[in-house]
């Protein structure tokens, strides 16, 4: 997932279970082709095996779910957690028929999982929105077995990530930015320095932590449905709401400058940079 929102885990899960949950679900298709070369890369590096046990957390729609389910087969079982009920609907319905995976409305950081069920914890950038993170990783580490891995996919800073911060920075030449919250906040960028991540992951008990950077080209599909979802989800999406017409009209033809100037016979295509971190419980 990705959301500007922060402050609270009530906050959160207001926002996930009723507007931010709408709009996702209005373009999860989108979404899901933008990111899919993204979870091929998270998918191979957690090299799930037959009969492991998968914690999948901010699960989304479930195709990461659905990928480890296959890949542990009959003799494993994967869950997948998420605070949205709104697209946990759509992940029961695409997995209605695979016996070993189910679904989950749990917020990660506070769900009482069963200590030491899982071998392998994972997330597709559902870990950065926890208002206490270091709880929360304490939390998810009590749910692993000794020995057992963590491998999650999170985005480096906005600046090293244009397909979501150059469309804002064209809006924002018209109308005035949110406020800037402090680095580390919960939201998509809070994981972009890796001193931080690590951390938090120390704290929490796991060892041989590594941050691998991975940069991949996100193709956001034609200008009209890039712009279409960057004003109803990416960072500008609510001052875009909270402006006046007019500006908001010429913010928007600001974006679609920007956008068409990045076209591709592919699609609006843009860079994108993601740390895939890796951790054991000892």
């Amino acid at each position: 997932m990705s959301s500007t929102t922060s402050s609270t885990g009530t906050d959160q899960a207001t926002f996930w279970n009723e507007e931010g949950g709408r709009r996702w679900v209005a373009h999860i298709d989108q979404l899901e082709r933008m990111l899919a070369g993204l979870s091929t890369v998270l998918i191979d590096a957690v090299a799930a095996q037959p009969g492991e046990r998968v914690l999948d957390v901010g699960c989304g729609g479930g195709p990461t779910s659905n990928a480890y389910a296959r890949a542990v087969g009959d003799t494993g079982r994967v869950l997948g957690v998420d605070i949205s009920a709104v697209i946990l609907d759509v992940a029961r319905h695409r997995a209605r028929h695979i016996a070993n995976l189910e679904f989950a409305t749990a917020d990660a950081a506070t769900h009482p999982f069963e200590p030491a069920s899982f071998d392998v914890v994972t997330s597709r950038f559902g870990v950065m929105f926890f208002p206490d993170p270091h709880g929360a990783f304490g939390n998810i580490r009590r749910a692993v077995r000794a020995g057992g891995r963590l491998c999650f996919m999170c985005w480096r800073g906005i600046d090293e990530n244009p397909w979501m911060g150059a469309p804002a920075k064209a809006a924002f030449s018209v109308i005035p930015p949110p406020e800037k919250l402090p680095p580390g906040s919960p939201g998509p960028f809070a994981f972009a320095d890796p001193a931080h991540v690590r951390d938090i992951l120390a704290s929490a008990g796991f060892a041989d932590i590594e941050l691998i950077p991975h940069e991949h080209r996100i193709t956001l599909g034609s200008v009209d449905e890039a712009l279409e979802w960057l004003t109803n989800m990416g960072p500008a999406a609510t001052p875009l709401a909270e402006a006046g017409p007019n500006a908001r009209a010429a913010a928007r033809e600001a974006m679609r400058e920007l956008l068409v100037r990045h076209d591709t016979p592919q699609g609006v295509t843009l860079d994108g940079a993601t740390w895939l971190v890796r951790a054991r419980v000892p």
